[in-house]
């Protein structure tokens, strides 16, 4: 049996559904009910016959920080996709990021170890990657990361929840790492991942900064994951991404998929600097929540470009179009609404 933690997420989700629809004997972690109503949507997408494909699966309630839940999870399971993850980039959400991240992680590894998983696929993400003082190097999976640098909240957490899962390797457990750029998926439209710049553009803010990153579609995430999980290959990580765009690009490809008119504009380095200084003054005045941290401003103005070569050899892998992608999601995006 599979299971599945995280999975009312964006990869989650998706990852069920191809699962699913391969008839393969699933057991998926929720922590809040109304969440599955997403995953019934996302299966939609794909099938009518969706209702069946959903009902296949077990479903059980736990917390990744809970263990007696998840020893419960872990009854009969011989492979784990761990998708289950907090995102935020709000310097003082710094404690639970650490708390489900790297502790959810821990516990995850322990029990796999303790439970004799065959394998272990762990989603990770690029801001684990290092960078490049010349921000015209590719970024390889061997890139140092470098912990002494100025890293946001969320990236020191996924760094030391990648830890715990070689950790696990040095105790027997076979692993791999999948490291996705942003994942363009369908589904998930409020919230801090991609869905939301659909969302924002289609509501006239189409703001975009000089920056540059790596963009994959939610599906290849997911083929990605199973054809690693059903490999030989273990130990390893790997950067999963179809293409490096700048942010202005990605803009103007929504904009047009969206059939949305109004130019985007540029903000520009001083006004990211002037943003997220007034957003630290609001946050500690008014106890508002942080939109804008300063490593993250820094993040969206830095140009970083991925090589996705390791993954395409291992795999003999093709990704889809970030084009295609985009049209896709936009497409089903207007269908929502």
């Amino acid at each position: 049996m599979i299971l599945v933690t995280g999975g009312t997420g964006l990869v989650g989700s998706h990852l069920l559904y191809k699962l699913a629809s391969q008839k393969k004997t699933i057991r998926a972690i929720y922590r809040r009910p109304h969440k599955l109503e997403t995953v019934k949507h996302v299966f939609s997408y794909y099938s009518e016959d969706w209702e069946t494909l959903y009902n296949t699966i077990e479903w059980i309630e736990a917390d990744i920080t809970d263990i007696p839940k998840l020893e419960t999870a872990f009854t009969g399971i011989t492979h784990v996709y761990h998708c289950a993850a907090f995102i935020s980039f709000e310097p003082d959400k710094y404690i639970t990021l650490r708390k489900i991240n790297i502790g959810g992680t821990a516990n995850i590894v322990n029990l796999c170890i303790s439970h004799a998983i065959k394998k272990l696929c762990y989603v990770s993400s690029i801001a684990t990657i290092g960078r490049h003082i010349n921000e015209e190097t590719l970024i390889t999976e061997e890139t140092h990361w470098n912990p002494e640098e100025d890293n946001s909240v969320y990236s020191i957490t996924k760094y030391g929840a990648e830890l715990e899962v070689w950790r696990g390797t040095q105790e027997g457990l076979d692993a791999v790492i999948v490291n996705p750029g942003i994942i363009i998926g369908p589904g998930y439209w409020r919230g801090g991942g991609s869905g939301s710049f659909f969302r924002q553009i289609y509501k006239g803010k189409n703001y975009y900064t000089k920056g540059t990153s790596g963009y994959v579609d939610v599906y290849d995430v997911v083929n990605v994951m199973q054809q690693l999980m059903d490999s030989t290959i273990k130990n390893e990580n790997y950067i999963v991404v179809s293409d490096n765009l700048s942010f202005r690009s990605f803009n103007e490809k929504v904009s047009e998929n969206l059939n949305i008119t109004k130019k985007s504009k540029e903000i520009k380095s001083w006004q990211l600097q002037l943003a997220w200084r007034l957003d630290w003054l609001n946050h500690k005045l008014f106890g508002k929540r942080r939109k804008l941290s300063k490593q993250l401003a820094k993040t969206i103005i830095t140009k970083t470009v991925y090589d996705n070569s390791k993954i395409k050899n291992a795999l003999e892998f093709e990704f889809s179009s970030v084009d295609d992608s985009i049209k896709k999601v936009s497409q089903l995006f207007l269908e929502d609404l």
